[in-house]
């Protein structure tokens, strides 16, 4: 009897415990979800019931030329981003990692500086910087085009643009990550390779490269999945201009929701970009998995 109520109180405990997550996990999580999947069959405006009309939604989102010019925009963004601000930070945190005492912190402090700052900071500093009249780096553009050119005006160099204020702004946060993988990988390695005779090229091949794979695979995720999310820097900098050159998905969303107020749309595109991340994140994640095993 006293060993049923010792486990009736053990549960008890145990779901008292659970209780404040769960009930957070579906106060912000779980209903939002099922919220925008039953708004996406639906015609409601941004604020209201609406009326149910299945898959018409989505049938108008695969007809809409917007929505294919968004797409290939963000895979654009992606193949900018991602595999470039991983490399650029794994120079960064191996050169770092060299440094030591107040030099590193310095160094450390100077690259996670624009990480802590706020988009609508990062964007003005680089819209001053790379002003057409103004701007201060309007000569290296000129030396590299051979004439002064408005980059967020113009559809060839808007999205690299941005790409380049992204990765500026997050790479502080992969460096650390990478750092901290540095870190990590036992020093006994390295002595026992250089009496052998390696240098720091076969160094980095044979022990850091793969001992730190799983802290790159987790790089790429994560920034993977931040550069499919991309809306703040594109909606200051460009508004999806010109010509639609820098539009994403995201921006349809907002566009659709809060200037059209077609609820019910926004919510079907929102549900496809949800869905989209989810899948490619995942597929991504386990062939990193799989490449990391071999």
């Amino acid at each position: 009897m006293a060993m049923i109520r010792n486990q009736r109180r053990h549960r008890l405990v145990a779901y008292s415990l659970i209780l404040p997550f769960v009930a957070i996990f579906s106060l912000v999580f779980a209903y939002p979800i099922v919220e925008v999947i039953r708004l996406s069959f639906t015609n409601a405006t941004l604020i209201g019931g609406g009326e149910w009309v299945g898959l018409q939604n989505y049938r108008e989102l695969l007809s809409d030329k917007l929505f294919y010019t968004s797409l290939k925009n963000n895979g654009y963004f992606v193949l900018l981003t991602v595999v470039p601000t991983t490399a650029i930070a794994l120079g960064i945190a191996l050169m770092v990692q060299r440094l030591s005492g107040r030099l590193q912190a310095l160094a450390l402090a100077l690259f996670f500086l624009p990480y802590i700052l706020p988009v609508s900071v990062v964007t003005q500093i680089w819209a001053w910087m790379l002003d057409f009249q103004f701007g201060v780096l309007q000569p290296v553009l000129e030396l590299i085009a051979g004439k002064p050119i408005p980059v967020f005006k113009n559809p060839h160099w808007v999205m690299p643009m941005v790409a380049l204020v992204t990765i500026w702004w997050t790479n502080g946060f992969n460096v650390l990550l990478l750092l901290a993988g540095l870190r990590n990988i036992p020093q006994d390695l390295y002595e026992a390779s250089a009496l052998d005779g390696a240098n720091r090229r076969q160094q980095f091949a044979r022990i850091t490269w793969p001992l730190l794979w799983p802290v790159v695979a987790l790089v790429l995720t994560l920034q993977l999945i931040l550069q499919l999310k991309l809306f703040d820097q594109v909606y200051l900098l460009s508004e999806g201009g010109p010509f639609n050159s820098s539009y994403v998905l995201l921006l349809m969303v907002y566009r659709e929701a809060f200037q059209q107020n077609n609820g019910g749309y926004a919510a079907a595109i929102s549900l496809v970009v949800f869905l989209l991340i989810v899948t490619v994140s995942v597929l991504q994640y386990q062939l990193l998995r799989i490449r990391g095993r071999k």
